[in-house]
C-alpha cells in the first residue's frame, strides 16, 4: 500500500466514505476485539509475511525514519469463520523494538491489536483513510472491487509503530 492517497477524515470529501462503513472505519477501539465479537470467537490471524524490509517512503516519513532504514514489516490476514475480513500491515522501526517492546518481534499468530490495547500507555494518532482498488499487491484477493483502508500511528512508551488495515469485501463490521 505504497499509495500516497492517504487522507485524514477532514480532508476526505464526506460523500466519498459510504455511511455503511463509516462507523467501523473510524472506530478508535480495538479492531481485533470487534472481529472476535462479530465472529462469535471464530477468529484467527494468518501471517503472510514478517520480515525486515525498507518501508514505503510515506510510511518511513510518518514514522520519522531515515530513507532506506529497515523496519520489521508484518503482513497478516485477520480471518473470521476462516474467511479473510481484514488485511493488516504493521511497520515497526528497529528503534521501537528495543527494551520493553522487544516482544513484538515474536508475535507469531498472535493479534498485534490484542496486545497493544491491553497496555494503558498506548496512544493512537488520528486515522488516515484510503480508497483501494482490488486486486492490489500485496493484498491477496482476486476480487475486482473498491475497499477502504485506514492507518494510524501508535505510540507505546514513546516508541512509534504504524498499523494499516484494509477492510476486505467479506468483512461484516
Amino acid at each position: 500500500m505504497k499509495s500516497n492517497s492517504w487522507k485524514t477524515y477532514t480532508e476526505l470529501n464526506q460523500r466519498e466514505l459510504p455511511a455503511a462503513i463509516r462507523c467501523g472505519l473510524l472506530d478508535r477501539g480495538s479492531l481485533t476485539a470487534r472481529l472476535i465479537t462479530a465472529s462469535d470467537g471464530n477468529f484467527q490471524v494468518q501471517v503472510l509475511e514478517q520480515t525486515w524490509r525498507t518501508p514505503y517512503l510515506n510510511e518511513a516519513t510518518l514514522l520519522g525514519m531515515q530513507p532506506r532504514q529497515k523496519a520489521l514489516i508484518r503482513e497478516v490476514l485477520l480471518l473470521c469463520h476462516g474467511e479473510p475480513w481484514v488485511y493488516a500491515r504493521s511497520v515497526i522501526p528497529f528503534s521501537s523494538l528495543k527494551g520493553r517492546l522487544g516482544f513484538l518481534r515474536k508475535l507469531k499468530n498472535s493479534a498485534l491489536g490484542a496486545l497493544l490495547f491491553k497496555d494503558p500507555n498506548l496512544q493512537r494518532s488520528h486515522f488516515q483513510i484510503n480508497q483501494i482498488s482490488l486486486p492490489q499487491a500485496p493484498i491477496p484477493t482476486e476480487e475486482h472491487t473498491t475497499v477502504y483502508g485506514r492507518r494510524s500511528l501508535f505510540h507505546l512508551y514513546g516508541k512509534p509503530l504504524l498499523v494499516a488495515e484494509v477492510f476486505l469485501p467479506a468483512c461484516k463490521l
